[in-house]
């Protein structure tokens, strides 16, 4: 198909607490140099896409309070590629908007759909695979998810078990698990037909609009009601109106674990979903003790393992720490050990119910 129909939709409308306190309300993850490259995480994003996608074909949704950040951090897109969420609901809603804007602008669109905060380490092979991904979802009626070949047994990754082979590296799917607990994690890792959800999916804008009909039809009828709408200047009145009625649901389970047509590409383009503080420590190079910094000065004695994530121009002392986390935005110091980074949700909420929005 030319290139010309296929489109990118750039999910980045999260809070991601799980980097907190780095990550904030007001500056979420994906607006931050984490690599110290001059890049923000969206900015990165959307480099890797611009050889496969058009310029003016890319769109980007995010929550309303983020328009400035996208608006200065991707400066090329115009107000009509930036779709603004009044309220947050998951990725369902999201890709039902994204789909049903981008069928009106193109009933022959197909679209790849991708979170703002990966790292993509092998960007020539991630080319290579969303062409030939982009490929499959135009010949066929299919619902495409990116899989990754898990490397540890984790436990905050849905996993996909791959069936028959359908093209090269496309399988069907037999399975989806989400976040399974440690003992089956390690399970799917020994059986080698486990690949890790990446969450960025392949698909024609009319095949997820039909899956959407078929799975979820309570949310569709929230966007089927307003077709006339999308493409108009009409659109965003009604999404106003319209979305915050939306459930709060994933794509995973609003149709991917529910649709007939699912597929899954196996892919090895050093991904990795930047979600956790110990995801950016096993990709950040390390000194001789094991220790990882962010952009500060530490002296630290007997001490391995850690990662010290520093603002502002403070040097960081310890002696004695091992596989710990530390980082000090500012209001807040977090010191955590990595084995409990999942627990970190539940702080940001503690602070919440204790503090408000302060240290949000």
């Amino acid at each position: 198909m030319n290139q010309s129909h296929r489109y990118c939709v750039i999910m980045c409308g999260g809070i991601g607490s799980r980097f907190w306190p780095y990550s904030r309300t007001n500056m979420p993850k994906q607006f931050i140099d984490f690599l110290g490259t001059g890049r923000s995480l969206l900015q990165m994003s959307y480099d890797r896409i611009l050889p496969i996608v058009p310029k003016e074909n890319i769109v980007i949704l995010t929550n309303a309070q983020y328009a400035d950040q996208v608006k200065a951090q991707l400066p090329d897109l115009t107000d009509n590629q930036i779709l603004l969420e009044p309220a947050r609901r998951n990725t369902a809603p999201c890709i039902a908007w994204a789909a049903y804007h981008i069928a009106a602008i193109d009933p022959e669109a197909s679209m790849i759909v991708t979170p703002s905060d990966h790292l993509i380490t092998r960007e020539a092979e991630f080319e290579r695979a969303v062409t030939d991904g982009f490929n499959f979802v135009e010949a066929n009626d299919a619902l495409l998810t990116l899989g990754i070949a898990p490397t540890r047994p984790e436990t905050g990754y849905g996993y996909i078990q791959v069936g028959e082979e359908v093209e090269g590296a496309i399988h069907k799917v037999k399975t989806f698990t989400e976040k399974p607990n440690l003992e089956l994690a390690q399970t799917f890792l020994r059986t080698g037909e486990f690949f890790w959800n990446s969450g960025i999916f392949l698909w024609k804008a009319s095949s997820i609009i039909n899956a959407l009909a078929a799975c979820s039809p309570d949310l569709n009828a929230v966007f089927e009601s307003g077709r006339s709408e999308f493409g108009t200047d009409r659109e965003r009145t009604f999404i106003a109106q319209a979305f915050p009625s939306c459930l709060s649901i994933s794509i995973d389970y609003a149709v991917m674990e529910r649709a007939s047509n699912v597929y899954v590409q196996t892919v090895t383009f050093g991904w990795n979903d930047l979600g956790t503080w110990s995801a950016l420590y096993d990709m950040s190079p390390k000194n001789r003790d094991g220790n990882v910094t962010q952009r500060c000065q530490v002296l630290a004695y007997n001490s391995t393992g850690n990662i010290f994530a520093v603002k502002d121009d403070k040097l960081i002392v310890v002696d004695g720490l091992n596989d710990y986390i530390i980082a000090d935005s500012g209001d807040v110091l977090l010191i955590c050990p990595k084995s409990q980074e999942q627990r970190i949700k539940q702080m940001v909420n503690d602070a919440k119910v204790n503090y408000g929005d302060k240290y949000l």
